[in-house]
């Protein structure tokens, strides 16, 4: 299944960025052949038998304890995030036929977008789809209705369009995609639908494809970003991340910005001219894939 490779990649992905001196363990002088801690270092350090944890590796382990799962976190040193994938890896959720089916934003959640003009905001389902958008999301961010239904996705929009020409802090932002889609596999790993977009990305992208095989985890649902626009130049905003209680595979995005500050005169400058009804000549055209 799915859930068991992703487990035994993730794991080794982990313990071979781990260094053994970072665990206090006294190494001999004898050369290692291969990066990171050796499978009975950390069956050793979690306190576990060394066939166990070679069992948990390759998926034969069943019915694993959160106890073990801990002592596992904490011999490799995970983040919180990365303790919640590790934990959704080893005992996933029973899989929901409505994964898989298209999802609709609530006529209420639409209003909601058309009622806060002024500011950038947008609705994300399941694999960062952009499942709706305002006026001023489409001039900041992408015109997501130039985009192929399935193509609306922020992953696409930065590793396949113009992510590169749109974000200054590029290495930074692909990082957090990443860590975001891995995030999101944790919780559905059979999805057919994340399967294909991984695929795709990393078929198309030999950025994405090195990030992936890092198995960050990094769920950001706030924080600080720069973004390049075609007539305002750069201009910094703050995100804020917020699930429907109802429905956590979908997530209202919005950016803000300092009052006082460039990046206000910028943003009000957008918003004003989307309000004079010429939104078309600013939004941000598809660029080809890279």
């Amino acid at each position: 299944m799915v859930q068991v490779s992703e487990l035994g990649e993730f794991l080794r992905g982990k313990r071979a960025a781990l260094r053994p001196e970072d665990t206090g363990l006294m190494l001999g002088s004898a050369l290692r052949r291969v990066p990171g801690l050796r499978r009975e270092e950390l069956a050793m350090l979690a306190g576990i038998s060394v066939d166990y944890y070679v069992r948990l590796e390759q998926g034969r382990a069943r019915n694993v304890s959160d106890t073990v799962l801990s002592s596992v976190a904490d011999a490799l040193q995970l983040d919180s995030d990365e303790r919640t994938y590790l934990h959704n890896l080893a005992h996933p959720a029973p899989r929901r036929r409505s994964a898989s089916r298209p999802q609709h934003v609530r006529p209420g959640m639409r209003r909601l977008l058309g009622a806060i003009p002024d500011v950038p905001a947008f609705v994300l389902g399941r694999r960062m789809d952009v499942l709706a958008w305002n006026d001023l999301a489409a001039v900041v961010t992408a015109d997501f209705s130039s985009f192929p239904v399935g193509d609306r996705n922020i992953a696409k929009l930065i590793f396949l369009f113009d992510g590169g020409d749109r974000y200054p802090d590029f290495d930074n932002v692909t990082k957090d995609v990443v860590g975001n889609l891995r995030a999101e596999a944790g919780r559905h790993p059979d999805d057919p639908g994340m399967a294909s977009l991984i695929g795709e990305l990393s078929v198309r992208s030999e950025t994405f494809r090195r990030l992936w095989a890092g198995h960050n985890v990094r769920e950001k649902t706030y924080g600080i970003k720069v973004i390049r626009h075609p007539v305002v130049g750069e201009f910094t905003v703050s995100f804020e991340t917020f699930r429907a209680p109802d429905d956590p595979d979908q997530a209202l995005i919005t950016y803000t910005v300092e009052p006082g500050s460039e990046s206000e005169t910028s943003l009000r400058l957008l918003a004003s001219w989307v309000k004079d009804g010429a939104p078309d000549t600013l939004r941000a055209p598809r660029q080809g894939a890279r």
